[in-house]
């Protein structure tokens, strides 16, 4: 070998042992050293975006190092979802999820990215029910009602959805399967429109986040049948959950989480999850978003961020199939 190659193998050798050295001491306590990005993959002021920012703040306080929110939007959170799995998996880079993340590799053939292999669990930040609402000139006032007349008329209704494979729409399929019902599906190219034609009337139902409906419902233009969390929400605490109103076992939030690329040391993962659970416990936070119907919430470990990942993962994918939805 010439001097010059074996130059350079040493140099690569050297580098190769420097950066397992680094992420060896980072998981020995040394992290961080620098400051941290969290990847938002979607477009900037949105519920994702806005908890990430809030939790971001506190985790600052807690780690010693600023926590910057970038935000990577673009093909159904894509975009950004494979840059941090490209990223070297050593904490300094972490991706905010939320429900997409797990769905769309069941409906995008080229999404590019594994949530189970590709990624390593940190935590949950936030949990945000949806609400099951209706145009006030639909004759039911409560989700039997509802039903009921669904029964009566099996695929007459109308029920509006920010795209296939959205949230909405993926809870609007687990209610009428589990309830019997058939209900027709109108996709629409985002939240805003879908719920300005559910208050005109040209849709008549719509599951949609609380925090961004209950103005419609406080001002009388939507009617609200029930959450879809197991607990009531602290904006209608007189307002029943599904599952209460007679739809046994039925639940579908929107969360927020945290995710690392796969191979991020354990100990540094664990020292993220702690943080997080310092941050979502900060009162003043707390309380502000619960104001808009947000709950911020930290997984109480690692494991269990996990097993709730691969739940949603895999049950979104026997659902996919099943019920036939594909990306728009």
């Amino acid at each position: 070998m010439s001097i010059k190659k074996h130059g350079t193998l040493n140099a690569v050798l050297c580098t190769a042992a420097f950066v397992s050295m680094s992420v060896q001491a980072q998981g020995a306590g040394g992290y961080p050293v620098k400051p941290i990005r969290f990847v938002n993959p979607v477009a900037a002021g949105g519920n994702q975006d806005i908890v990430a920012r809030a939790v971001a703040e506190q985790m600052t306080k807690g780690l010693g190092q600023t926590i910057l929110v970038e935000s990577r939007p673009g093909a159904s959170a894509i975009v950004g979802t494979r840059y941090v799995k490209g990223a070297t998996p050593d904490g300094y880079t972490l991706l905010t999820v939320s429900n997409t993340f797990a769905r769309v590799p069941a409906i995008v053939a080229a999404a590019g990215y594994d949530p189970l292999k590709d990624f390593a669990p940190v935590s949950m930040t936030a949990d945000i029910p949806m609400v099951l609402s209706v145009n006030p000139a639909l004759p039911v006032k409560t989700t039997k009602e509802l039903i009921a007349l669904a029964k009566q008329r099996p695929g007459d209704l109308l029920y509006a959805s920010s795209g296939s494979g959205s949230t909405g729409h993926v809870a609007a399929e687990m209610f009428s399967r589990r309830a019997g019902i058939k209900m027709l599906h109108v996709p629409y190219k985002g939240n805003a429109p879908a719920v300005i034609d559910l208050v005109g009337g040209q849709v008549m139902i719509m599951f949609d986040q609380v925090s961004t409906s209950f103005t419609h419902i406080r001002a009388g233009k939507l009617r609200a049948l029930g959450v879809t969390s197991r607990t009531r929400s602290p904006l209608f605490p007189d307002l029943p959950t599904i599952e209460e109103a007679g739809l046994k076992g039925f639940e579908d939030s929107t969360f927020n989480g945290l995710m690392a690329p796969a191979g991020t040391p354990r100990e540094v993962l664990e020292r993220l999850r702690q943080e997080v659970v310092k941050a979502v416990a900060v009162p003043e936070a707390r309380n502000r978003f619960l104001e808009f119907g947000i709950e911020l919430k930290a997984s109480k470990s690692l494991d269990e961020f996990g097993a709730f990942m691969r739940k949603q993962v895999t049950e979104f994918a026997t659902l996919a199939k099943e019920a036939g939805i594909q990306s728009n």
